[in-house]
């Protein structure tokens, strides 16, 4: 039998009309595949740059933390023109005022090599703080500020306890008149100016609270501002715990909490300090947040103008070493707030200046959520922050619909087509099945 009664005779018509309905559909698949890859690539491209932008806004905001003033102009820097040595900063007519505190967590060398860390993320503490010409209308024209906790704590605990002390010593004057001044040492304008800062009503029931506070069984919390032990186990199979400074109302507020090294960067959030407060007789006690609760409260500011008592009424006004320290050692966002102290101009703060715009991004981030409270990046909050650089946005959305869309409309297409093909060949062989038969 030759090879031609075995080959299937075709219609040339019909061969002709299926060559091009196949190299329809092939050319056709082609276009669409074409045009999907183009827009998945887009889509991708797109979709890469979010993401390095989202990790370089993530390393950014880890790097402004460590942000410091080392940096200087060479001799040789246009850097060095307009700016003045000899300029200072008057801070005396602006108040500090609170705005929020934020814990960051990043990467930390030293828990990386302890192998009995539990993790190699430290927590890093901030407070933002504001500086006001006015105390009752902070919203405009204002310098915002960002200092670690600790340094915020110390600086403001201490000159809230020089105040504390002043308020008290001025409360035992009430009651004796006049006449306690007119002694004959010079001291009775000073006296005077002393008494006029307190209530003489109210001030002697709250110096005793302060005074009687370990009597009472309280410790002061600003004890704690900064890291100390407050547990340490009988053996060695227990952990020491520290208590410190924490972050707690979405950032509105400061308290102590329980931490499980003595740098207080590793949070025991599930543990209370009051379980492991006692006295000097070993008497369970409790913390007295009445002054750390001043240093960050929303309705007070701290003036940086010094009240210097010693002073004529003619003397130049001088600012307190509370704003002087804070702003030094401060990353600076100024100018996006039609705010400027002038700093720009002193040749050892230009650096700063130069990182302004790093500084504002980070207290940006902060602001809009992109850590929680605890120091976890949270996703959602970085996505839901002014410009959207990690979000998905509406052109990625319709690329990826149409790229799905696409697809599937080709694979039915495709589908469609190799059926009417398979069966227009059945039915060519069974036609010359039976002609040969």
């Amino acid at each position: 039998i030759s090879s031609e009664l075995l080959t299937p005779s075709k219609d040339p018509k019909r061969v002709q009309q299926e060559d091009f309905n196949t190299g329809n559909m092939i050319g056709y698949f082609k276009i669409a595949a074409v045009c999907a890859l183009a827009f998945a690539s887009v889509d991708a491209m797109s979709f890469e740059a979010a993401m390095k932008s989202g990790i370089t806004s993530t390393r950014k905001d880890k790097q402004v933390a460590n942000l410091v003033s080392k940096a200087r102009p060479t001799k040789n820097s246009r850097l060095h023109r307009g700016l003045n040595q000899e300029a200072e900063i008057d801070l005396t007519g602006y108040s500090v005022k609170f705005d929020q505190c934020q814990f960051v967590k990043a990467y930390n060398d030293e828990l990386a090599d302890n192998e009995e860390s539990e993790t190699v993320l430290a927590t890093q503490r901030f407070v933002i703080f504001r500086l006001c010409s006015s105390c009752s209308s902070c919203e405009y024209q204002y310098g915002e500020y960002i200092v670690p906790l600790d340094d915020y704590l110390e600086n403001v605990v201490e000159y809230l306890k020089e105040e504390q002390e002043e308020m008290c010593n001025a409360c035992e004057e009430c009651g004796q008149g006049d006449d306690a001044d007119a002694d004959g040492d010079g001291d009775g304008d000073n006296e005077r100016r002393r008494r006029r800062l307190v209530d003489c009503d109210s001030c002697y029931e709250e110096c005793q609270k302060i005074q009687n506070m370990e009597e009472n069984g309280y410790v002061d919390a600003t004890e704690f501002v900064q890291c100390n032990r407050v547990y340490e186990p009988e053996d060695d199979a227990g952990e020491e715990l520290y208590a410190g400074p924490i972050c707690s109302g979405s950032g509105t507020k400061i308290k102590i909490g329980v931490f499980k090294d003595e740098e207080c960067s590793v949070p025991a959030s599930n543990k209370d300090v009051e379980e492991y407060l006692v006295d000097e007789d070993g008497n369970a006690a409790k913390l007295s947040h009445a002054l750390l609760k001043s240093t960050y409260s929303p309705y007070s500011c701290i003036p940086c103008l010094k009240e210097n008592q010693d002073a004529d009424d003619g003397a130049e006004p001088e600012e307190n070493e509370l704003c002087k320290e804070l702003f030094e050692n401060a990353g600076k966002c100024e100018s996006p707030h039609g705010f400027s102290t002038g700093y720009e101009q002193l040749e050892d703060m230009y650096n700063q200046y130069a990182q302004e715009e790093t500084v504002c991004d980070f207290i940006s981030s902060l602001h809009a959520g992109t850590y929680a409270e605890d120091g976890e990046i949270v996703v959602s909050g970085a996505n839901a922050r002014a410009g959207g650089s990690s979000g998905t946005t509406g052109g990625q959305k319709f690329a990826l619909a149409f790229f799905i869309l696409g697809t599937v409309g080709l694979a039915v297409y495709a589908a469609m087509l190799h059926s009417q093909l398979t069966k227009g060949s059945k039915a060519a062989l069974s036609r010359q099945g039976g002609a040969m038969a």
